[in-house]
């Protein structure tokens, strides 16, 4: 036997409504009607309220509980510890790829190489051997002698020429490692790796990074000095002192470091004002200035280089480059940068919050003080490239770019972050500029550091034929002092540039430029003569070469050739008949 429901009975109102009935009992109420009763089947009873975690607590805190302290950088409230791991071995990887790209550049040492870190060798023997001071450094050079140049020949005497340039890439790497901190501080991991990759790749990084001078090592204080001032920002001023020593300390190592400590202590004092009122802000930065100048004049004053300060950087000669080349090589060398940095500049003063917000006092910071910040920042950049256009001149400008590089850097990896977007969107911008950057810099350093003729095959030639105590005139004239003093066959007073010369004759008379020149080769007086001849000679080179063939004392024995980025020459050794030799030289 089966069992059935019974069937479900359904009635109908007074007022029409169908309902459904499993009962008989007819003194039950009437049930709802059909669509009613299904339109509430559909609806969800509401959720119980609970407390909103983010401003109350369910449970009392225990004694004694407080919440940690935010970050002070970061996409987000705490950046953590893998972000930062993982930021310290991206970090690590750009610095292999600078370090690499750097040590790829090979030529033989330039005149500015083998002049300071033979002055550091003449500077040692004076300071700990009471040596003469014959070089007279202390009045022509754009820096301190007895710092980088003392330095570098403390290395060059264990590690030679290599090692000197090992160091500068040690202070170039060590710029970068501070670039990405500093950007991470001011916004995050993500602008500081960009930062950081951009900077590593440009031309003037890898330049300076196998470069023996002291620009290298002035680039490194600076950029120690702007992350210090960005870390000791929220703390008390006292502890702008000591860094103003290592500012202080970058400007005796080249006295055109000077042009950016503006740019420090603005920096300083915008740093500050994220964590402070006004008034404490100007006060850090004006502990920084005071300390900084307090030591400037100081050392100033106790060591008398204001005739080398004014020679080669405030009262400078002015040149006749004109300003077109200047912008144009500028553009060249660090157009690339400055425009994603104006981009940065640009889209951060605009809006605050994309992927980067530093920690500050208030939400977000304020349009003013993001617009001072990147507006100071980029146009640092220019201060070196204005300064040679005011002087009329190139000398140094691609290594004075890299200066004002380093401070536009950061807003450079904001305006990638930017470009690419909240959580990558568009990582194809990052790879388009990052592949231009790596080509340019990879190109222009090689360029660069191939413009200067390779003295090669000129230094084991001229080892055959100087002797001690011989007077040459040369040009070049730093490369073989450099190198044929370590084998103790010349020093620096030996040899004569076609720079200067001022020539006394048997008769008493002084003679300079090409007549006293002229009367040196005449009267036997220099016992070799080396000329740099590229595409023709100077005027004074062209004198002493037609007066050495006119008066037959002098016979050429060797021609060497090279090749540079820019073309090509040879090198021509002359020698004073029957004086070239052994114990032949003047005394």
């Amino acid at each position: 036997m089966t069992h059935t429901e019974p069937p479900t009975k359904a009635r109908t109102d007074t007022e029409g409504h169908d309902w459904l009935d499993g009962s008989d009992d007819a003194s039950a109420p009437p049930p709802l009607p059909v669509h009613e009763r299904t339109m509430q089947l559909r609806v969800l009873p509401p959720p119980p309220t609970e407390a909103d975690p983010g401003f109350s607590f369910v449970e009392e805190p225990l004694p004694g509980w407080t919440l940690p302290p935010p970050a002070l950088m970061g996409w987000a409230a705490d950046t953590g510890r893998r972000r930062r791991m993982v930021g310290l071995a991206l970090l690590a990887v750009i610095l292999l790829v600078q370090a690499v790209l750097s040590l790829r550049l090979t030529n033989s040492a330039f005149e500015d190489e083998a002049l300071y870190v033979y002055a550091g060798h003449v500077e040692i023997g004076r300071l700990f051997y009471g040596k003469p001071d014959f070089g007279g450094f202390d009045a022509y050079f754009s820096g301190a002698p007895v710092l980088y140049p003392v330095l570098a020949a403390a290395v060059d005497s264990v590690l030679g020429l290599a090692g000197v340039r090992a160091l500068s890439l040690l202070f170039m790497l060590t710029a970068t490692a501070c670039l990405y901190g500093l950007t991470r501080r001011l916004f995050n991991e993500r602008a500081g790796l960009c930062a950081g990759a951009l900077f590593a790749v440009s031309m003037p990084t890898l330049f300076l990074g196998h470069f023996a001078t002291y620009d290298a090592m002035a680039v490194c204080l600076l950029a120690l000095t702007a992350w210090l001032l960005v870390v000791i920002a929220p703390r008390h001023w006292a502890y702008a002192v000591p860094v103003g020593f290592v500012a202080a300390l970058a400007v005796a190592v080249k006295y055109a470091s000077a042009l950016f400590l503006p740019t420090l202590v603005l920096l300083y004092v915008l740093a500050a004002y994220r964590h402070h009122h006004v008034r404490r802000a100007l006060v850090h930065g004006a502990v920084f200035s005071a300390a900084t100048l307090a030591v400037l004049f100081g050392g100033l004053a106790a060591s008398g280089y204001l005739t080398a300060i004014q020679s080669t950087t405030t009262a400078r000669a002015h040149g006749g480059t004109p300003a077109w080349q200047i912008i144009q090589d500028t553009g060249r060398w660090a157009g690339l940068l400055v425009a994603v940095a104006l981009v940065g500049t640009v889209t951060y003063a605009r809006t605050a919050r994309l992927s980067e917000i530093p920690g500050w006092r208030r939400a977000v910071p304020g349009r003013r003080w993001r617009t001072c910040l990147g507006v100071l920042l980029t146009g640092t950049a220019l201060l070196a490239p204005a300064y040679q256009i005011h002087l009329q001149t190139e000398t140094s400008l691609q290594k004075h770019i890299g200066f004002g590089l380093f401070f536009a850097a950061p807003m450079a990896g904001v305006g990638v972050t930017r470009l690419m977007g909240a959580h990558l969107k568009f990582p194809q911008w990052g790879i388009a500029i990052g592949v231009v950057a790596l080509t340019l810099g990879l190109s222009q350093s090689a360029a660069y550091f191939g413009s200067w003729p390779d003295t090669r095959y000129l230094i084991p030639q001229l080892s055959y034929t100087v002797r001690p105590g011989q007077h040459w005139l040369g040009d070049p004239k730093e490369g073989p002092v450099y190198y044929l003093s370590r084998e103790r066959r010349t020093s620096y007073q030996d040899w004569l540039s076609f720079f200067f010369i001022d020539y006394k004759t048997p008769d008493g008379r002084h003679l300079s430029g090409i007549p006293g020149y002229r009367a040196a080769v005449r009267d036997g007086y220099f016992d070799g003569v080396v000329l740099n001849y590229s595409g023709g000679l100077p005027a004074a080179e062209e004198a002493v070469r037609q007066e050495m063939r006119s008066s037959g004392r002098y016979r050429l024995t060797g021609s060497l050739p090279y090749r540079t980025s820019t073309g090509g020459g040879h090198f021509e050794i002359w020698i004073r008949q029957g004086g070239a030799g052994p114990g032949n030289g003047h005394g």
